[in-house]
């Protein structure tokens, strides 16, 4: 299989069932969006594995590789906009569990992080600033998600929301296992 196809070549690609838009179609945004935070979280893996203190931040890089996973099911959920592929395609489902698990996650890390009372500023070490960046990128693909036509399944909002706020806490959590101050506002 080529890597190019050359089918993209004038502005447009196809969704799943093969329904050709312009890549500047909303729901290609939107997936783009996902994309995007995937890479993020691709550097955020990379900059935690390069330390050489990588093994204290294991839950967390457990973490991100099924955050990486899921994102690869909410982004075919988001090309498949007549939901043929939902049904038949178990790995490209989001369920309440899975959003459960992020908030587990969240109350588990914030247990052990110092109360937050004020803004912070993004940074910390580079695995940090990077998360925050992921959350700031997570937050632009919800926006761009609630814009699609007809409405997403619930479900792939509470995730994505809850995600960002993961990744906020994850940041805080990395910086504070590395001894990283908070920056306030």
């Amino acid at each position: 299989m080529k890597i190019y196809t050359r089918t993209g070549d004038g502005g447009e690609t196809s969704l799943f069932g093969g329904t050709r838009v312009s890549k500047s179609d909303p729901r290609v945004d939107a997936y783009g969006e996902v994309d995007e935070l995937n890479a993020f979280l691709g550097f955020a893996l990379a900059a935690l594995s390069s330390r050489p203190d990588s093994a204290r931040y294991a839950d967390i890089a457990d973490a991100l590789l099924q955050i990486q996973r899921d994102l690869f099911a909410l982004g075919a959920r988001l090309a498949d906009p007549s939901e043929k592929m939902a049904a038949r395609v178990t790995k490209a489902a989001l369920h309440d569990a899975d959003v459960e698990r992020l908030e587990q996650l969240i109350d588990r890390l914030e247990a052990d992080l110092p109360a937050l009372a004020h803004f912070i500023l993004a940074g910390g070490i580079e695995a940090g600033a990077a998360l925050h960046l992921a959350r700031a990128v997570c937050r632009r693909a919800e926006r761009r998600m609630v814009t699609l036509q007809p409405p997403l399944d619930e479900i792939l909002m509470r995730y994505v929301n809850r995600l960002s706020d993961l990744l906020f806490v994850m940041a805080r959590s990395v910086n504070h296992r590395a001894g990283a101050s908070e920056t306030k506002w």
